[in-house]
Protein backbone atom coordinates (compact mmCIF):
# COMPACT_ATOMS: atom_id res chain seq x y z
CA UNK A 1 0.00 0.00 0.00
CA UNK A 2 1.83 3.45 -0.94
CA UNK A 3 0.92 6.27 0.76
CA UNK A 4 1.21 9.86 -0.93
CA UNK A 5 0.63 12.81 1.08
CA UNK A 6 -0.01 16.22 -0.60
CA UNK A 7 -0.73 19.34 1.22
CA UNK A 8 -1.42 22.84 0.07
CA UNK A 9 0.65 26.23 -0.30
CA UNK A 10 -0.71 26.75 3.43
CA UNK A 11 0.40 23.59 5.02
CA UNK A 12 4.14 23.14 5.78
CA UNK A 13 4.66 19.88 4.12
CA UNK A 14 7.83 18.16 6.68
CA UNK A 15 9.53 14.33 6.41
CA UNK A 16 7.66 14.62 10.19
CA UNK A 17 4.48 15.38 8.94
CA UNK A 18 4.74 12.63 6.12
CA UNK A 19 5.93 10.16 8.47
CA UNK A 20 2.64 11.11 11.03
CA UNK A 21 0.15 10.55 8.14
CA UNK A 22 1.77 7.16 6.89
CA UNK A 23 1.49 6.00 10.71
CA UNK A 24 -2.11 6.92 11.24
CA UNK A 25 -3.26 5.47 7.34
CA UNK A 26 -1.55 2.73 7.94
CA UNK A 27 -2.79 2.09 11.37
CA UNK A 28 -6.33 2.58 10.18
CA UNK A 29 -6.14 1.03 6.67
CA UNK A 30 -3.77 -1.42 7.47
CA UNK A 31 -5.56 -4.41 7.38
CA UNK A 32 -6.75 -3.62 3.88
CA UNK A 33 -3.53 -3.22 2.75
CA UNK A 34 -3.55 -6.24 -0.47
CA UNK A 35 -7.35 -4.70 -1.61
CA UNK A 36 -5.57 -1.24 -2.25
CA UNK A 37 -3.25 -0.04 -4.62
CA UNK A 38 -2.60 3.34 -3.19
CA UNK A 39 -3.60 5.90 -0.49
CA UNK A 40 -3.38 9.46 -1.44
CA UNK A 41 -3.73 12.16 1.36
CA UNK A 42 -4.34 15.79 0.71
CA UNK A 43 -4.28 18.21 3.73
CA UNK A 44 -5.53 21.64 3.23
CA UNK A 45 -5.76 24.31 5.28
CA UNK A 46 -9.67 26.76 4.26
CA UNK A 47 -8.73 29.61 5.70
CA UNK A 48 -5.94 31.98 6.21
CA UNK A 49 -4.40 32.00 9.64
CA UNK A 50 -6.08 35.52 9.79
CA UNK A 51 -9.29 34.54 9.23
CA UNK A 52 -9.13 30.84 11.12
CA UNK A 53 -12.73 29.62 12.23
CA UNK A 54 -11.58 26.34 14.39
CA UNK A 55 -12.36 23.65 12.11
CA UNK A 56 -10.74 24.99 8.81
CA UNK A 57 -8.36 22.25 8.55
CA UNK A 58 -9.58 19.88 6.00
CA UNK A 59 -7.93 16.19 5.40
CA UNK A 60 -9.31 14.18 2.44
CA UNK A 61 -8.24 10.56 1.79
CA UNK A 62 -8.68 8.93 -1.65
CA UNK A 63 -8.30 5.40 -1.97
CA UNK A 64 -7.41 2.96 -4.90
CA UNK A 65 -8.74 -0.51 -4.50
CA UNK A 66 -7.63 -2.82 -6.50
CA UNK A 67 -10.03 -3.23 -9.68
CA UNK A 68 -12.24 -0.75 -8.66
CA UNK A 69 -12.78 2.92 -9.12
CA UNK A 70 -11.39 5.59 -6.34
CA UNK A 71 -13.08 6.29 -3.26
CA UNK A 72 -12.56 9.23 -0.58
CA UNK A 73 -13.97 10.46 2.48
CA UNK A 74 -12.95 13.63 4.00
CA UNK A 75 -13.59 15.84 7.45
CA UNK A 76 -12.73 18.93 8.64
CA UNK A 77 -11.54 19.81 11.92
CA UNK A 78 -9.30 22.57 14.43
CA UNK A 79 -6.22 20.03 13.41
CA UNK A 80 -4.85 17.91 10.63
CA UNK A 81 -4.60 15.12 13.47
CA UNK A 82 -7.99 14.78 14.31
CA UNK A 83 -9.24 15.18 10.62
CA UNK A 84 -7.20 12.77 9.41
CA UNK A 85 -7.99 10.29 12.10
CA UNK A 86 -11.80 11.03 11.16
CA UNK A 87 -11.37 10.61 7.41
CA UNK A 88 -9.25 7.46 8.12
CA UNK A 89 -12.57 6.53 10.40
CA UNK A 90 -14.74 7.09 7.45
CA UNK A 91 -12.40 5.63 4.67
CA UNK A 92 -12.50 2.49 6.95
CA UNK A 93 -16.05 2.13 6.79
CA UNK A 94 -16.40 2.35 3.41
CA UNK A 95 -13.89 -0.47 2.91
CA UNK A 96 -15.48 -2.31 5.25
CA UNK A 97 -18.69 -2.33 3.39
CA UNK A 98 -16.61 -3.01 -0.05
CA UNK A 99 -14.97 -5.52 1.25
CA UNK A 100 -17.85 -7.47 2.49
CA UNK A 101 -19.83 -7.43 0.10
CA UNK A 102 -17.25 -8.74 -2.01
CA UNK A 103 -16.60 -11.36 0.76
CA UNK A 104 -13.22 -10.27 1.40
CA UNK A 105 -13.34 -9.53 5.27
Amino acid sequence: MHVQVNTDSRTPGSADLDQSVRTIVESKLGRFAEFITRVEVHLMDENSPARSTGNDKRALIEVRPRGLDPISASDHAASYDTALRSAADKMRTQLDTITGKLGRR
